[in-house]
């Protein structure tokens, strides 16, 4: 499944169509909690928990969710948002991450 095919199957399941602002607000807040609860599955593993893969997974999925909604309210296709975020980091780190680049970064540079 590509990133696109991803998008406009998980924006079936939207239930906010007539309200843009809405839309980018809920996928914005939901896409803050949905972070929070995979790191609350994280946090409880200080608590004495088995790490739950599984359950990472499934709310790194949500996450993913929340990302697709905000970007099909911008009409932007998750695989342009893919793309870019690759040339960021290409021209960032043209030869693999180092701490020195992430540490000085061009102005600009977000």
């Amino acid at each position: 499944m590509t990133g696109n095919e991803y998008q406009v199957l998980a924006m079936l399941t939207c239930s906010i169509t007539e309200d843009p602002e809405a839309k980018l607000r809920h996928g914005v807040f939901g896409l803050a909690s949905e972070a929070g609860e995979v790191s609350g599955i994280f946090q409880k593993v200080y608590q004495g928990h088995e790490l739950d893969i599984d359950h990472v997974v499934k709310e790194c999925g949500d996450c993913l969710w929340m990302i697709a909604e905000i970007l099909d309210t911008l009409d932007i296709e998750l695989e342009e948002c893919m793309e870019m975020n690759i040339a960021k980091l290409r021209a960032r780190y043209p030869e693999g991450f180092t701490a020195e680049r992430s540490l000085h970064r061009v102005e600009g540079d977000v």
